[in-house]
């Protein structure tokens, strides 16, 4: 795998991104992911190759027979600038490792809010699902006062912190689900695929689907082709 990935920056929504940090195995010890997960499945031979079409064998294998230790010794470190809807989600994978930008410490910058594209329509069927959108002049009006919201609110946060009142509390004038932080993320390959299984799905939400598919198509599948391949065969294909 090419040393190119870290430091990789990924732009998602209208302000987000997805950067990878670093990982395990690093690039710079010349094994990829993906040997190292067939070498800590054959740990009692020292991780040695039986050659291409073994060893690629042998990481099918344990994927399609839920062997899931191996998969756990690769981890993937990420910095994402999302906004809170989409995180709401994400702090739900509690397998993950979670760090957080402080609203107590750092200033919120005064574009860091989120401006959907287009309003989808509440689904029917489902409770906590949206379905189709709504027609062009209300998404136009809608974004409209959204933006006006965010621009008053974030005045009145401007204005408590220019008369002395703590960061923590002058936050409070911000728009919630909307306002992007900044976390530091990691995961293992295992729990990176639970994720990807349920957040890359049509079901999922809008918000946090994107974020699911970058991290799949620009950092999973350049660094690990043979994990991706099975799991595109074993895992996705078994929903």
């Amino acid at each position: 795998m090419s040393n190119d990935l870290i430091g990789k920056r990924i732009n998602v929504l209208d302000k987000g991104w997805v950067e990878l940090v670093d990982m395990l195995p690093h690039p710079l010890t010349g094994v990829s992911g993906d040997m190292a997960i067939v070498n800590a499945a054959r740990v009692s031979f020292m991780g040695e190759s039986k050659g291409e079409e073994k060893d690629k064998k042998l990481l099918f294998y344990l994927l399609r027979n839920k062997h899931t230790s191996p998969f756990e010794m690769v981890e993937f470190k990420f910095r994402v600038h999302a906004p809170l809807v989409t995180w709401w989600q994400w702090a739900r994978h509690r397998t993950w490792n979670f760090n957080a930008q402080s609203g107590r410490y750092t200033p919120f910058e005064e574009s860091d809010f989120y401006v959907p594209d287009v309003w989808r329509k509440q689904a029917i069927s489902n409770k906590q699902a949206s379905e189709g959108q709504v027609d062009s002049e209300t998404n136009a009006h809608l974004t409209e006062k959204l933006e006006e919201h965010y621009q008053q609110g974030f005045a009145l946060y401007e204005e408590a912190l220019k008369v002395g009142v703590s960061k923590e509390m002058a936050r409070l004038f911000l728009p919630g689900f909307s306002v992007y932080y900044t976390w530091v993320v990691k995961v293992d390959v295992h729990n990176l695929m639970h994720f990807l299984k349920l957040r890359m799905a049509s079901d999922a939400q809008h918000e946090i689907r994107v974020y699911a598919q970058a991290i799949y198509e620009a950092f999973l599948k350049p660094a690990l082709p043979w994990t991706a391949e099975a799991f595109e065969e074993y895992i996705l294909k078994s929903k």
